[in-house]
C-alpha cells in the first residue's frame, strides 16, 4: 500500500508536525488538513493493519488533535473521507466482515489529573449539573491488546469478531471458541436476556509471552514485538488450535447490547455500569476485579488517585495496560451526556505515560566494567519518554546489535523498561532509505588511549567481548567505584564523582590508595572542608573493620557475587587462606561452582593481587573472619526453621534487611519471589502482585509484620 520512500516521507513530515518549530505549522489550515489526514491515515495503517506502529500513542493523538482543532475552528474544511469522522479501522480481507450490533466507538483521551476535571466539568455542563456536584465514576484498567465483541444468543457464544472500523469487524467466532477465559454458554437467560453482545479485550500475560518468545528463539525464529501484538495478531490466526496455543485470555469490560426474547431493551434494567459488570463476573466472564482492578469512586478526585495508583503499579500487573478508562456510572447519565461520532461523551480514557518513542541512531560510543566487559551505548537524537529525556541507551553486547540488526542512522523505536531503563526495541526498516551503515564492534579495547592495543576476548558462552588486560587504567577506576559502592565495602560520602575526582589528581590508583588518603589535603579541596574531610575518614575507617564477605565481593572477581562471598567467608578465618585452595575445596561448598572456583583461584595466583590484599591489611583493612561471617547456627526447634519465607510492600516495624536477618535467625532462607517453594509471606503495607500472586498459589502462609514478630519471639 505505501513504497518505502513514501513511508520514509511520511514519517518525516509526522516529526514535523509533532515539532511545533517547523514550518509545515505557517501552511494554510487546509493545506495542513490534508497533510494531517495523510498521516493520520498512514499511522493507523501501521497501527491496526501491520500492528507495527511508529509513532507511540501520544505522538499519534497529538496528530488527531491538530486535525480536530482545524476542523473544529473551520468546519468547511470537514471532508467525509476525514478520519475524524469515522473511528480507527483494524479490517482486512481474511476474515468474514460482519456488523456489531452496535457501534463499538473509540474513546478520548487525557494525559494528567487537569484534563480529568476538565472532562468532569464537561460532563457537569452536558448534564446541567452544578460544579460543585459529585459524578460516580467507574474506573478499570485500559488493557492493550487486541478488541473483541462477543454475541451471545440464547445463553450460547454465536458470534465473536474483532473490533474492525467500530461498524463491521472480522468474524473469527472459531477463535474466540478457542480462548478458554470466554465462556461457551452464560446463562443470559436468567437475567431475562436472549441476545447479548459484549466488548472486551484479548490479551496475553507478559510472562507468557516471555516464554513464547524464549522457545521461539531456541527455535531460531524471530521473536515477537511486544504482548499488544501477540495478542492482536492471535485473533487473526487460520487455525484456531495456533489460537489455543498462544495462551491468550479475554477481559470482558461492558455489556453493549441486551435484548430479550420479543426484542426489548434489557440494558436499561441495569442502572450501572458497574451492575452489568457485576452480572458478567457472576456468568464467569473474566472481568476486572472490584475493589482490585476496578473501583466505583464518588468523584473525579477519587478516580483521579485511583489513577495514578494504577500508573504507578503498571509493571507489577500481569497484563499490558496503557491507561484506565474513567466512565459515568449510571446509565441514565450516559444517556443524558450522549455520544459524538467518534466517542461517547461520559467516558474517557486515562493515558499513562508513554512507554514508546520514535528516535534516530545517531552513534554508539563504548565503556568498560570493572571485569572488562565491553558495553555498547546508543546514542540518539534526544527524545522525551515517560517524563525525561533520552539521549543514551545501553545495546548491550554485540549479539543484542546483530538480533535486531540495528544500524547507524536507523529510526529506532524505544521504550523504558519498567518506566526506568531505556531500551530499544527495534529499528523501523521501512524508513531506511540506504544511507544506514551497519555497526561494527570493535576488536581491539575502544577505551584504551594508549599506544598499547589490548585484543577483545570472548570466553566460552559469554555474551559480553571483555578487555583481558587493562593499559589504560579505566578498568582500575570501576573497580575502585565498585570497591567503595554500597553493595560492597560501603563507604559512605566516597561515591563515584568523588573516586573520579581522585583519580584525575592522581590521589587514588588502585585500591589501597583509599586507605592512605590525605585528609588534610582533602580538606583542601573545592567543595570540601575540614568537616567533611573528617566525616569521609570516619567512613573509611568503618569500612576497614568489614566482615571479610564484604570485601571479597568488593574485590571484582568475575562471577563472585554476595551468596558465594558470604560462603567463602564462613569457610576461612582469613582472606589469603584462599590462594592455597584447590578447585575441589570451593566445589565441595553447596552453590559454589567450577567457574566462579576458577576464577576466585586465578585472582589469588596472581602475586599482585595477593600483596594487594597484604597492602591493604597493613593500612588496617580487615582480612580476618568476624562474628557476622561464622556461619549461623540454627537449632533444629527454631521457630522458622527449614521454611522459606519473602517480604513484600512498605515494611513499618523494622527495614527490609533487618526483617531479613530476623527471619534467618530463626532458622528462615530468604527468597527473592514467590513460587511453589515460599513458605511464608510477609507483607507490609501496599503489597502489590506478589501478594495477589501468592494469594492465588493458595498454599502460601500470609502474614503481617505483626503476626511474623510474634512467631519468631
Amino acid at each position: 500500500m505505501y513504497s518505502q520512500p513514501d513511508q520514509k516521507a511520511l514519517f518525516e513530515l509526522s516529526k514535523k508536525f509533532l515539532d511545533p518549530q517547523t514550518a509545515v505549522h505557517q501552511q494554510t489550515e487546509s493545506d495542513k488538513a490534508n497533510d494531517l489526514r495523510r498521516l493520520i491515515v498512514y499511522h493507523e495503517w501501521r497501527y491496526y493493519m501491520l500492528n507495527d506502529p511508529v509513532l507511540s500513542d501520544y505522538e499519534y493523538d497529538q496528530l488527531f488533535k491538530q486535525l480536530e482543532a482545524i476542523e473544529a475552528a473551520q468546519p468547511e474544511l470537514i471532508t467525509p473521507d476525514s478520519p475524524t469522522q469515522r473511528v480507527s479501522t483494524d479490517l482486512s480481507s481474511d476474515f468474514e466482515s460482519v456488523p456489531h450490533l452496535t457501534p463499538m466507538l473509540s474513546l478520548a483521551n487525557s494525559y494528567n489529573a487537569e484534563d480529568l476535571k476538565e472532562f468532569d466539568e464537561q460532563v457537569k455542563r452536558l448534564l446541567n449539573l452544578p460544579e460543585d456536584a459529585d459524578i460516580a465514576y467507574a474506573v478499570e484498567p485500559k488493557f492493550d491488546g487486541g478488541s473483541i465483541a462477543l454475541v451471545y444468543e440464547n445463553d450460547l457464544l454465536a458470534r465473536g469478531a474483532t473490533r474492525g472500523n467500530g461498524t463491521k469487524g472480522e468474524k473469527m467466532t472459531n477463535n474466540a471458541r478457542a480462548i478458554k477465559s470466554i465462556p461457551l454458554k452464560a446463562t443470559f437467560s436468567a437475567h431475562g436476556i436472549q441476545k447479548a453482545e459484549l466488548r472486551g479485550e484479548v490479551l496475553i500475560r507478559k510472562d507468557v509471552f516471555e516464554r513464547i518468545n524464549k522457545e521461539r528463539g531456541k527455535q531460531g525464529l524471530s521473536l515477537f514485538a511486544n504482548a499488544r501484538n501477540t495478542a492482536s495478531g492471535g485473533l487473526r490466526m487460520k487455525d484456531p488450535a495456533d489460537v489455543a496455543k498462544r495462551g491468550l485470555e479475554a477481559f470482558l469490560y461492558t455489556l453493549g447490547y441486551a435484548t430479550d426474547e420479543e426484542g426489548n431493551n434489557k440494558l436499561s434494567s441495569f442502572n450501572t455500569h458497574k451492575e452489568s459488570l457485576d452480572m458478567l463476573t457472576d456468568l464467569g466472564f473474566k472481568v476486572p476485579r472490584e475493589g482490585i482492578e476496578r473501583k466505583l469512586c464518588k468523584n473525579i478526585q477519587e478516580a483521579i488517585d485511583f489513577c495514578m495508583e494504577w500508573q504507578d503499579k503498571r509493571e507489577d500487573y500481569p497484563y499490558e495496560i496503557d491507561g484506565m478508562v474513567v466512565k459515568v456510572n449510571e446509565r441514565e447519565l450516559q444517556e443524558r451526556a450522549g455520544y459524538t461520532s467518534h466517542h461517547p461523551r461520559w467516558a474517557i480514557a486515562f493515558k499513562f505515560k508513554a512507554k514508546q518513542a520514535t528516535t534516530k541512531l545517531l552513534h554508539v560510543d563504548y565503556q568498560v566494567g570493572k571485569i572488562g566487559s565491553i558495553t555498547p551505548v546508543a546514542k540518539v537524537e534526544p527524545v522525551a519518554l515517560a517524563g525525561v529525556t533520552i539521549g543514551s541507551i545501553s545495546l548491550h553486547n554485540e549479539d543484542f546489535i546483530k538480533e535486531k540488526d540495528l544500524r547507524l542512522g536507523d529510526t529506532v523505536v524505544v521504550e523504558r523498561a519498567g518506566d526506568v531503563i531505556p531500551y530499544i526495541v527495534k529499528a523501523v526498516e521501512d524508513l531506511r532509505d540506504g544511507s544506514e551503515e551497519p555497526i561494527a564492534f570493535p576488536k581491539t579495547c575502544p577505551i584504551n588511549s594508549t599506544d598499547t592495543p589490548v585484543e577483545l576476548i570472548r570466553e566460552g558462552t559469554e555474551a559480553a567481548w571483555r578487555c583481558p588486560n587493562c593499559v589504560c587504567g579505566a578498568q582500575d577506576l570501576q573497580r575502585t567505584i565498585f570497591h567503595v559502592s554500597k553493595p560492597a565495602m560501603d563507604i559512605d560520602g566516597l561515591g563515584k564523582s568523588i573516586i573520579e575526582r581522585f583519580f584525575e589528581t592522581g590521589w587514588i590508583q588502585r585500591l589501597p590508595d583509599i586507605y592512605r588518603l590525605n585528609y588534610e589535603a582533602v580538606a583542601q579541596l573545592e567543595g570540601f572542608g575540614e568537616k567533611s574531610a573528617q566525616k569521609m575518614k570516619d567512613s573509611i575507617d568503618k569500612a576497614k573493620q568489614n566482615p571479610i564477605h564484604r570485601l571479597l565481593h568488593s574485590l571484582s572477581i568475575h562471577h563472585l557475587g554476595k551468596k558465594v562471598s558470604k560462603l567463602l567467608a564462613a569457610e576461612v578465618n582469613h582472606v589469603l587462606e584462599l590462594k592455597d585452595w584447590t578447585a575441589k575445596d570451593f566445589t565441595n561448598i553447596k552453590d559454589v561452582g567450577p567457574i566462579v572456583a576458577e576464577n576466585v583461584i586465578r585472582f589469588f595466583e596472581l602475586p599482585s593481587n595477593v600483596e594487594m590484599l597484604e597492602e591493604m591489611e597493613a593500612l588496617g583493612v580487615n582480612l580476618t573472619q568476624t562474628e557476622e561471617d561464622k556461619p549461623r547456627v540454627v537449632a533444629a526447634d527454631a521457630p522458622l526453621a527449614g521454611k522459606t519465607i519473602l517480604f513484600t510492600g512498605s515494611l513499618q516495624l523494622m527495614g527490609r534487611k533487618e526483617a531479613q536477618e530476623k527471619a534467618e535467625a530463626a532458622g528462615a532462607r530468604n527468597l527473592s519471589g514467590v513460587s511453589s517453594k515460599l513458605d511464608i509471606l510477609v507483607a507490609g503495607e501496599k503489597a502489590g502482585s506478589k501478594l495477589k500472586k501468592a494469594q492465588a498459589l493458595g498454599t502460601v502462609q500470609i502474614l503481617s509484620e505483626e503476626e511474623f514478630l510474634a512467631l519468631i519471639q
